[in-house]
C-alpha cells in the first residue's frame, strides 16, 4: 500500500506542481511502478523506505544484464529514482538518512553518438518516392516535406491541427515539450506543397489533426514514423528512417548552410543552446574538403622529381655523398 500512496503523492502532488505534463508524468508512473515490480519479486516486497543503495544496484544490474537496457535508458531510470526519494525527503514521507539515493554513485554517462543524417541526394529520392495521384500520396509526400523543412518533432506532427497551418501567412504552429509553442516559418515550395494536399483532403474544422489518415481521423504518432520508414525503404536509402532523423537531417543542412546556432535553437524549440550544438559534426565529405584544401600539395616537392632514372638505392652509407646532391 505505501508504494501506491508514495507513487500517487509523488505524481499527483510533486509532479504537478512543477508543471510537468502528462505524458512526462505517466512515463515517470511507468518507471517507477517497473522498480516496484522488481522490488515485489527480487525484494520480498519491501517497502520504498526499505530499500539500500545496495538494493538500487542490484536493479541497475537487472536493467543491464537482463533487460538489455543501455546507457541512457539507465541514466534516466535512475535519475527518476533519485527524483522519487528526494520527493518524498521533501514531503516528509521518509527520513533523509533513509533516502537510499542519497549517496549513491554517478552511473557512468551514455557515449555521445554524432547524429545520422540524410544528404541532399538522398532527401531528394525520399521526397520524390510518394505518388502524387492520390490524395494519401499528396499527403505524405506533404508530411516528408514538413518533417524536412521544419524538423519538427513526430509528436508535434502528429499534435498539429488546421488552425496551427497557417499557409497565408507562412507559417505553422507547434506544441513542443514542455507545453511550450512556437511558430515556425516556411518557404514558398513547401506552402505549395501543403496547398496541394489540403486541396486534394477537403475543408476540415479549425480543430482537427491536419493530415488524416485512411479512416478519416488524424494520424497518431506511431503513424508518422510507420510512413517515414516505409518510404526510406522505397527510396532505397541505407539508413532507417525516422521522424528524429529527419529532424537531424534538418539541422545539419542548416548549419552547413551557414545558418546560426541560435535560430537553429530556436526553429528547434531546443531550451538550451547545447542540446543544438550536436550539429556543429562533421561529415567525411567535410573531412575530405579540409584535407583538400592543406597546403602540403604545393609546399613539398614531387617525388618524381627527385626520382633517379636508375635504380633507387635502400639507404645511403653514413657520410657517402650522394651523386648530385650539394
Amino acid at each position: 500500500m505505501k508504494w501506491a500512496a508514495w507513487i500517487q503523492q509523488y505524481i499527483e502532488v510533486h509532479c504537478l506542481a512543477r508543471g510537468l505534463s502528462p505524458k512526462t508524468m505517466k512515463a515517470y508512473q511507468e518507471t517507477l511502478e517497473g522498480f516496484q515490480k522488481y522490488v515485489q519479486f527480487r525484494l520480498e516486497d519491501r517497502n520504498p523506505d526499505e530499500l539500500t543503495a545496495k538494493d538500487v544496484l542490484g536493479y541497475v544490474d537487472h536493467l543491464r544484464r537482463e533487460r538489455h537496457n543501455g546507457a541512457s535508458a539507465v541514466n534516466r531510470q535512475v535519475t527518476i529514482l533519485r527524483n522519487f526519494y528526494r520527493a518524498m525527503v521533501a514531503m516528509d514521507y521518509l527520513d533523509a538518512r533513509s533516502n537510499p539515493l542519497a549517496n549513491f554513485p554517478k552511473i557512468k554517462a551514455a557515449a555521445k553518438k554524432l547524429p545520422v543524417f540524410l544528404n541532399e541526394e538522398e532527401v531528394q529520392k525520399l521526397l520524390a518516392t510518394p505518388r502524387i495521384d492520390t490524395v494519401m500520396g499528396l499527403r505524405d509526400r506533404a508530411l516528408l516535406t514538413l518533417l524536412y523543412a521544419t524538423g519538427i518533432r513526430a509528436t508535434e506532427c502528429a499534435g498539429m491541427t488546421e488552425s496551427d497551418v497557417n499557409l497565408e501567412d507562412q507559417t505553422i504552429r507547434v506544441m513542443g515539450k514542455g507545453g511550450n509553442e512556437r511558430s515556425i516559418p516556411l518557404n514558398d515550395e513547401v506552402v505549395r506543397v501543403l496547398k496541394q494536399y489540403r486541396l486534394a483532403r477537403g475543408i476540415l474544422p479549425r480543430q482537427e489533426g491536419f493530415f488524416r489518415s485512411r479512416s478519416g481521423r488524424g494520424m497518431s504518432r506511431y503513424a508518422l514514423f510507420e510512413r517515414v520508414r516505409k518510404f526510406g525503404r522505397l527510396a532505397r536509402i541505407p539508413k532507417v528512417l525516422s521522424p528524429h532523423r529527419m529532424r537531424h537531417t534538418f539541422a545539419t543542412h542548416l548549419v552547413k548552410a551557414g545558418v546560426n546556432l541560435v535560430t537553429i535553437r530556436d526553429l528547434l524549440g531546443h531550451r538550451c543552446i547545447t542540446s543544438t550544438q550536436i550539429y556543429l559534426h562533421t561529415t567525411a565529405e567535410d573531412l575530405r574538403h579540409a584535407v583538400n584544401r592543406h597546403p602540403v600539395e604545393r609546399l613539398i616537392n614531387r617525388i618524381e622529381d627527385l626520382l633517379p632514372c636508375g635504380k633507387v638505392p635502400f639507404q645511403w652509407a653514413p657520410g657517402e655523398r650522394r651523386v648530385g646532391s650539394g
